[in-house]
């Protein structure tokens, strides 16, 4: 047979912040409606308990004062390398999945001025002048997103190894009198990938995506406090969360489905399946719909592992810091082993869908 260049992880690496946040920090808050009426219906205690109810997100990692984007990517790509047992010099590129660029503690205005990969590698260290940066802005599909990039990379044979790395602070993004602010979080997550010569189909040998812009493109934004007596002209996120929700339970059953048959597998040879942490019913009812798909009803147990409880969203994280918690036996009855068939999945502003689907 002849044999064909793949995309394969040699190494992963993961960065948690380190303030942990528990729901209870929301109760002195003063919550808003998306029309900017004060919520007095509800006390903070039942707003919270709903929240809770509907996403299972208990508590979430926020970065500490002097700590930016950048910081935590690379501490995160530096143990994906020593994970790998590779030089950072060693690497031909470095793309970085992120959405906000680095935003310092008290200012909300983004800085990208150079990319935050080129930031990166300065932090690094890396001389290496052949060693590429390049910035995805994606949404939440961002390390998908910059994952498919890397593939792209490798099977043009122009570079053979880099490190791919999702990155998001969010909570200097959010609107402290949203509820939606109680979802994001802040953290890093890094793979070490590399080109490899096969007979037999390893790595990412299959993905599919898509992009709805035209319906879409406005659940996801940015806009002004819900509070209409916030003094400043800050810019925060702003989610339409039932419409997404309808959007992605909808959509990304037939992007997965997409991706599976692209890769000439079946449903049951998929081990795991690595999903975006945003909602955990979300997730529940998209997993749900693609084995409805294929018109199954028993889903595996134990095949969707879930972070978001401790960690909450951290956008172009969530899923490359699963993936490495997983492989290193950071969650309990959660295991990958070799020969196995994941599932890596995403959606996030655009509305943007990645699902990938890789051989161990």
């Amino acid at each position: 047979m002849t044999k064909k260049t793949y995309t394969r992880i040699i190494g992963t690496g993961s960065y948690l912040p380190p303030q942990i946040v528990k729901n209870s920090y929301f109760l002195k808050h003063e919550f808003f409606t998306p029309s900017g009426k004060k919520i007095e219906d509800k006390t903070n205690e039942e707003i919270i308990q709903k929240f809770r109810e509907i996403t299972n997100i208990e508590e979430r990692r926020y970065v500490a004062e002097d700590q930016v984007t950048s910081d935590i990517a690379a501490f995160a790509i530096d143990e994906a390398c020593k994970d790998a047992g590779i030089s950072k010099e060693s690497l031909d590129f470095i793309i970085l999945g992120h959405n906000f660029g680095d935003i310092t503690e008290g200012n909300v205005r983004t800085d990208i001025l150079p990319g935050l990969a080129n930031k990166v590698k300065m932090k690094l260290k890396i001389k290496n002048p052949a060693c590429i940066c390049h910035d995805v802005v994606s949404g939440c599909p961002g390390w998908t997103q910059a994952m498919i990039v890397a593939d792209a990379y490798i099977k043009s044979g122009f570079w053979k190894r880099g490190v791919v790395v999702g990155a998001d602070v969010l909570s200097r993004i959010s609107d402290p009198h949203d509820r939606d602010s109680m979802i994001y979080a802040d953290g890093a997550g890094a793979t070490v990938v590399e080109a490899v010569e096969s007979e037999e189909p390893i790595g990412i040998i299959a993905h599919s995506s898509r992009s709805d812009s035209v319906q879409y493109a406005s659940l996801l934004t940015l806009g002004p406090s819900s509070n209409p007596d916030f003094e400043g002209d800050e810019l925060f996120i702003k989610m339409t969360g039932h419409k997404l929700y309808i959007y992605a339970i909808t959509t990304v059953p037939g992007v997965v489905k997409d991706s599976i048959e692209k890769a000439g597998i079946e449903l049951s040879d998929v081990k795991k399946v690595f999903i975006h942490q945003a909602n955990e019913k979300m997730d529940e009812a998209i997993l749900a719909g693609v084995f409805k798909a294929y018109g199954e009803k028993e889903i595996p147990e134990g095949i969707m592992p879930m972070s978001i409880r401790k960690l909450g969203n951290s956008s172009t994280a969530t899923v490359p810091t699963l993936l490495d918690l997983v492989l290193k036996g950071k969650m309990e009855g959660q295991e990958v082993n070799e020969g196995d068939y994941t599932i890596l999945c995403s959606v996030g502003a655009g509305m943007n869908i990645n699902s990938i689907v890789y051989k161990w």
